[in-house]
């Protein structure tokens, strides 16, 4: 039995199979809603439960109307109305699963490392800037990792994965991961991405959050746009910000592109801004009005500058984009 999604205000209908989320429905019928981790943890999800009946992983059983709905975890027991933070028409997903092999590891900090794959000659993953993909573990579960290479470098991916103390992939991959071994990847997941507006974007980063936003700058060079862009990266110590002097040369390089490194804890050496990334932002920029922004990495991080730039500086909170760096794992989504 297939259920109707229909979305306020919109001339929308999509059929829901039985089963399927509302986040594959729509996928799979040509629209884009946010979402981020796909396992119920963040909030990018969220949207309103007009009418209708759902069930929801971490939710329950739910009637609308109801707000603050996980879509990604949403199936529909009836025909149901939504309200989703935003919608838009684009061409269906067409995923792939891919064999990448690893070609170099690099270490840029203690618990950092950086994994350069490279795929099968001929064989290529189309995807855009900010986009993510899942690692497919021998188990059957996976993991998610942003790519930080530009889409234009689609003949093989770079990942920027932090080591996670007692992680199932860091401990049980990551550790022995080697040259020539292999990884099965799907992409892309996302839709972290830059609009085809051409105002002032502030970029807002915490660790290894870097790696999306390293793909939209390089792609952003690559095509030759000049929309101004600054980047907050955010680390405990000037050792977590990793790509530091890569980034201080590319601002050296483009007019459009400014950084900004900010460091929280106490690091005697550091000599630059420290505090909070997202305070950082909000001194420099007292009005957000008519910008966009972009964060990614820690969900506190994330949830402070949301709230922060919309209450204190003007941001719309429709301009506000993010991806929030999250336990992927099923066991550790739901004892989130």
């Amino acid at each position: 039995m297939s259920h109707t999604i229909t979305v306020q205000g919109q001339d929308i209908a999509v059929e829901c199979d039985e089963g399927e989320t509302v986040l594959d429905a729509m996928e799979r019928a040509g629209f884009a809603i946010p979402y981020s981790c796909r396992k119920g943890v963040c909030a990018s999800c969220e949207g309103g439960l007009c009418a209708g009946e759902a069930q929801v992983r971490g939710q329950g059983h739910l009637t609308g109307p109801e707000q603050g709905v996980k879509l990604c975890q949403a199936r529909p027991l009836t025909d149901i109305e939504i309200a989703p933070a935003r919608i838009r028409r684009v061409d269906p997903v067409a995923r792939k699963v891919l064999e990448g092999k690893v070609r170099k590891i690099e270490n840029p900090a203690e618990d950092v490392a950086v994994i350069h794959l490279r795929f099968p000659n001929g064989r290529r993953a189309p995807f855009r800037a900010g986009q993510y993909l899942r690692v497919i573990l021998p188990d059957g579960d996976s993991r998610n990792f942003s790519m930080a290479n530009p889409p234009q470098k689609n003949d093989g991916l770079e990942l920027h994965i932090r080591h996670v103390p007692g992680g199932k992939f860091s401990e049980a991959v990551l550790s022995g991961l080697a040259p020539k071994d292999v990884l099965e990847v799907e992409l892309p997941y996302g839709e972290f991405t830059l609009t085809e507006a051409d105002t002032p974007a502030l970029l807002i980063a915490t660790g290894t959050g870097f790696a999306p936003i390293a793909s939209i700058i390089e792609n952003q060079v690559r095509s030759g746009s000049a929309r101004p862009l600054h980047l907050y990266w955010g680390g405990n110590t000037a050792g977590d910000l990793y790509k530091r002097v890569e980034m201080e040369a590319l601002a050296a390089r483009h007019e459009w592109f400014t950084f900004t490194p900010v460091v929280s804890g106490d690091d005697p050496h550091w000599n630059g801004r420290r505090g909070l990334v997202h305070d950082a932002a909000l001194q420099d920029y007292p009005d957000m009005g008519g910008m966009e922004v972009y964060a990614c990495g820690a969900p506190v991080m994330i949830e402070a500058a949301q709230r922060d730039f919309c209450a204190k500086a003007g941001l719309d909170p429709e301009m506000f984009f993010s991806d929030a760096f999250v336990p992927s794992g099923d066991a550790e989504a739901l004892s989130a």
